[in-house]
């Protein structure tokens, strides 16, 4: 099972997952400068922007938010997490059920996995589970894997890229979400290396709207199937500027600069 076409979470075939799992992962922290985002609503507003194909929260937002948005925002249900308050190694507990998620409405399920750790056994049993669990709901999975370890010096090498996207596929997820190994040549060969799974890129950390917007560009050219995205939409003083620059970039194959300059 892939992501189709006409999915709920893509647009032919295509996605742009705004993530807001933050504050669960990062805390209040990563909130600051933009602190009234702190109130949940003020993304779910966001996440109704045509732009985006899918809204990754996790459990208790799922809960109290959602149902008042449940008609304008697919969500992906994110089912595991952590907090960076912890400081052993890494490892992301699963924090609600496939099942539970599904009675909740949610059109996908999102895990994260740390290839590489010394957890990876633990993660990857946790894993099949949702994910054999998914299949029973009819739910796609989305894949965070993000290699980490002792072993692992460079998250960002392009043969450390590849083999997260591989293990996404070998494992069975229809899409799974990476960080950008910092060349179109190498992104590319991520994308290779998973098949028929769907490759998005991760917003990472937020950076210049041009520059943010050039490393998406050369991941779409790179064959990427689009990006979760988190802080560098909601940490902007603009996210629908920047949201409608995406919609260009990611949908209609814009380059960065045009897509700034309309």
């Amino acid at each position: 099972m892939t992501v189709p076409a006409d999915s709920p979470i893509a647009r032919d075939g295509k996605s742009i997952i705004l993530a807001h799992d933050h504050g669960l992962e990062h805390g209040p922290a990563a909130f600051a400068g933009v602190e009234d985002r702190l109130d949940p609503t003020t993304v779910f507003d966001m996440a109704t922007h045509d732009a985006v194909t899918a809204f990754a929260v996790q459990k208790g937002l799922a809960e109290q938010y959602y149902p008042s948005y449940d008609d304008q925002v697919n969500l992906l249900a994110k089912c595991n997490g952590s907090s960076s308050l912890w400081m052993g190694e890494p490892y992301s507990p699963q924090t609600w059920s496939v099942e539970y998620a599904a009675e909740l409405g949610a059109d996908a399920i999102g895990y994260t996995v740390y290839p590489g750790t010394n957890t990876e056994p633990q993660m990857f049993e946790d894993f099949q589970d949702v994910q054999e669990e998914a299949r029973e709901e009819g739910l796609p999975v989305a894949m965070w894997s993000y290699p980490r370890g002792q072993a692992i010096k460079e998250h960002r090498k392009p043969e450390t890229i590849a083999y997260a996207t591989r293990i996404g596929l070998e494992l069975g997820a229809d899409l799974v979400k990476v960080k950008y190994p910092r060349s179109g040549e190498a992104m590319e060969w991520a994308v290779d290396a998973a098949g028929d799974t769907n490759v998005v890129l991760s917003g990472g950390s937020k950076t210049s709207d041009y520059e943010f917007l050039s490393t998406v560009e050369t991941a779409m050219d790179a064959g990427a199937s689009g990006l979760a995205v988190g802080r560098n939409v909601w940490q902007r003083d603009d996210p629908t500027a920047i949201l409608d620059a995406l919609e260009k970039v990611v949908y209609q194959g814009q380059s960065a600069e045009d897509a700034l300059e309309e």
